[in-house]
């Protein structure tokens, strides 16, 4: 039992500390504003047994909890904005959820080289390579064709907690 407790309260930390997770853009000066944020689903059961989904404010969570994390975007600016990435870097203490969508651009190398999870790969320690998989994404990314004058919008991926 006190190494269950120990474990939501450094998993309660680490949630606190994700809000404040660093987004990046392609450029500072950019009048796209960028806001990101994390909640967690809770599944809630009703008297009759029926289930439904929340999102909360990730107090406690442990291993196995699901997050999603998101990132509103919004052009501030009165002209277009074409081709604006936005990458998110995954924390530590998550991996990408399975039911991810596939078409995600991901990173497995820390930011170097990006795809669909499907199309990268892994080269272990001892130099065989090995299909990537959801735990080994670092990063996620998305490319906006363009973002007109006052334009809005919110990009997530779930992430699941180690």
């Amino acid at each position: 039992m006190k190494k269950l407790n120990k474990i939501m309260i450094a998993m309660s930390a680490i949630a606190m500390a994700l809000p404040a997770m660093p987004l990046a853009a392609q450029d500072a000066a950019s009048p796209v504003v960028l806001k990101g944020d994390v909640m967690a689903e809770k599944v809630i059961t009703a008297p009759d047994g029926s289930e439904t989904r929340e999102m909360v404010p990730p107090t406690t969570i442990v291993p196995g909890d699901r997050l999603i994390f998101g990132t509103d975007y919004a052009n501030s600016g009165s002209d277009a904005v074409s081709n604006f990435v936005v990458t998110n870097p995954l924390p530590a203490a998550v991996r990408l959820a399975p039911d991810a969508d596939p078409a995600l651009h991901v990173s497995v190398d820390g930011g170097k080289t990006w795809g669909a999870l499907s199309a990268l790969s892994i080269t272990d320690s001892d130099g065989t390579t090995r299909p990537a998989a959801h735990a080994d994404v670092t990063h996620v990314r998305w490319v906006l064709a363009s973002i007109a004058p006052g334009a809005s919008g919110r990009l997530t991926y779930p992430a699941i907690i180690r």
